[in-house]
């Protein structure tokens, strides 16, 4: 068992590598083809109408402007192999060391938005099955329903102009107050800023644990053991705590731990709407700007974020399934949460 744990781990690191070399050289060639002038978008046409020729061309050196893409990317990838991930162009600093000033401030807006969509999405689940056909359950269902097809900038923007701008109960943006240094700002000046983006990341992904939460609950309601405990005179919430939830945790943990994907997915607009300095407005600024160096260190942190999400997922369920952990000797299976895993 633990041969076959082993190889299974070293194909799905394997996979991780093949997984990474796909996304950077699509990511690359991708940012290549678009229309972005970085000198245009950077500097701006009046500033470059007064530039002497040579400037031009120093500018153009420093942006990569001529140099053909597969140069570009080969000259990147000697790097990343070396642990190099380059300079920003736009910061003027190490990419890794941009990476990591944002990420500290998307990582516990992440966290944060995840753990509330993922409480939230259980509770909610829950009353909803236990309710069955009841108001509760019709409610419920309605507003998971329509905040499953809500996109996560709407969202963000009407929280926005309703919670910043008609009831200014919270700040309109950003991390800090505006003038404020980042050693003089408190914890409570820090969570006043972030609660809006978290709240609008973590409303959009209860729904989906939501509605598979309730149909795990509705299976259990009805299988035969919960019968018996009904015979016995177990009602209530007791009845739900000792019989119901044991099961239920473990296919919502999983799915949660899937959904990484869809949270940092949302970060990059929710952040954009609140201009909060995270890695997801970092990635907007570098594509927007012609940034390749620091828009492909977090494409690449952002695949491997997304990899270990569905990789402790996959784990869970191998955990917690004997047949699954058989079969990761004969077939190196697996439960694959998403496809980029």
């Amino acid at each position: 068992m633990e041969g076959s744990m082993t190889g299974y781990i070293g194909k799905r690191f394997m996979r991780l590598l093949l997984f990474l070399a796909a996304v950077s050289a699509a990511s690359f060639f991708l940012l290549s083809l678009s229309p972005v002038d970085p000198l245009k978008s950077n500097v701006g046409q009046a500033a470059l109408g007064s530039m002497s020729q040579e400037q031009i061309k120093r500018l153009e050196a420093y942006w990569g402007v001529g140099v053909p893409a597969g140069r570009r990317f080969l000259f990147w990838l000697s790097g990343v192999l070396k642990g190099d991930f380059g300079m920003s162009l736009l910061y003027r600093r190490p990419v890794m060391e941009v990476i990591g000033e944002k990420t500290s401030n998307s990582l516990w807006l992440m966290a944060s938005a995840w753990l509330f969509s993922g409480g939230l999405g259980f509770l909610l689940g829950v009353i909803s099955g236990v309710k069955r056909g009841q108001w509760q359950d019709r409610l419920i269902t309605a507003w998971c329903m329509v905040t499953a097809g809500t996109p996560a900038f709407w969202l963000a923007m009407m929280l926005l102009m309703l919670l910043a701008v008609r009831f200014p109960v919270f700040p309109i943006g950003f991390s800090l107050p505006v003038g404020m240094a980042a050693q003089e700002a408190t914890l409570a000046d820090r969570l006043r800023h972030a609660f809006l983006p978290a709240l609008a990341l973590g409303l959009t992904g209860v729904s989906n644990i939501a509605m598979h939460t309730r149909s795990k609950m509705i299976e259990v309601m009805e299988s035969d053991y919960i019968c018996y405990a009904r015979a016995r005179g177990e009602r209530g919430w007791r009845l739900i705590r000792r019989h119901g939830l044991r099961g239920l945790m473990l296919p919502a943990i999983t799915l949660q731990f899937g959904s990484i994907s869809e949270i940092f997915g949302g970060s990059v607009l929710v952040e954009a709407v609140f201009s909060y300095p995270g890695l997801g407005q970092a990635a907007v600024t570098a594509g927007l700007g012609g940034d390749a160096p620091l828009l492909m260190g977090i494409t690449l942190i952002s695949a491997v974020l997304v990899f270990t999400g569905n990789f402790a997922a996959d784990l869970l369920y191998l955990a917690a399934d004997p047949r699954m952990r058989a079969g990761t000797g004969r077939k190196g299976g697996g439960r694959h949460v998403h496809g980029g895993s």
